[in-house]
């Protein structure tokens, strides 16, 4: 059943969840901003994909407890390995409707997908946000080379099942299809938020080992790689990279200054 949701704000968005009698949310520690007084609120290790929205009994004796703690701990080595949070905050409505709100942690927009089922969504780290109990959070990996070679969403957030979740980023959002644009887009690799099951990811390097590609790298401030997304389906790309804020941010504070070169080269102050 679809999540009755409504994002709000405008240069820091948050989401409005409006749950019915019974329904479970769960969002990522440190994503709550309020809820009435009816929702409840239960922090837990274990993902949907481990035991579901909802607490499971003892059913299967001594060995279906074991098996539930090795998926949890799977599921909390696998968000140790990625940097994500180690647990997640479930909130439930009881007696009644109740209403929970969620945020990111960055100035920007936020996005509900709707999952259907048929189709898997993948999320650059620490984009995920808010989803229903019936959505499972997973972690997916790029690939060895294409993620090393990237620097930049190595590890995604794989999320499947039928439900609502809730996605942010960092500035403005804007939706494409490669297959619009001849099947294949570069961006960098900063910018992608969110792509559909289909699209396939990868890190190419930005020009050859020769002077363009070395001017590139230098001059051009994107550093040696750029993302390509290729196929049929949906890509969501965000206008501000956590690089290019964390750079404004050291400015400002009279830190690490970028010179004429704003690539690979910085200079220290102090």
């Amino acid at each position: 059943m679809t999540l009755q949701q409504e994002i709000v704000g405008n240069a820091m968005q948050m989401a409005v969840v409006n749950l019915r009698p019974g329904q479970t949310v769960y969002c990522e520690a440190g994503k709550f901003l309020f809820k009435t007084a009816n929702v409840t609120m239960e922090t837990r290790l274990s993902g949907p994909s481990g035991g579901g929205g909802q607490q499971q009994g003892g059913s299967g004796g001594m060995g279906g407890l074991l098996r539930q703690a090795m998926g949890t701990a799977m599921q909390v080595g696998q968000r140790m390995l990625a940097g994500e949070s180690l647990a997640f905050q479930y909130f439930t409505a009881q007696g009644g409707e109740g209403t929970v709100g969620f945020a990111g942690v960055l100035p920007g927009e936020m996005r509900a997908l709707e999952l259907d089922g048929t189709r898997a969504w993948f999320a650059e780290k620490d984009a995920f946000v808010a989803a229903e109990s019936s959505v499972e959070f997973g972690i997916a990996f790029a690939g060895g080379r294409t993620g090393m070679s990237g620097g930049e969403s190595f590890i995604l957030e794989k999320f499947t099942g039928q439900g609502t979740v809730i996605i942010a980023g960092a500035g403005n959002f804007i939706d494409l299809n490669p297959a619009d644009f001849g099947g294949r887009i570069e961006v960098d690799t900063g910018c992608v938020v969110a792509f559909e099951e289909g699209i396939q990811y990868g890190v190419q390097r930005v020009g050859g080992l020769n002077r363009q590609g070395i001017m590139n790298a230098v001059f051009g401030g994107e550093g040696l790689s750029l993302a390509t997304l290729e196929g049929n389906g949906r890509v969501i790309l965000q206008s501000l990279t956590i690089e290019g804020l964390a750079n404004a941010l050291k400015k400002a504070q009279g830190g690490d200054k970028q010179g004429p070169t704003g690539g690979l080269f910085s200079t220290h102050a102090g």
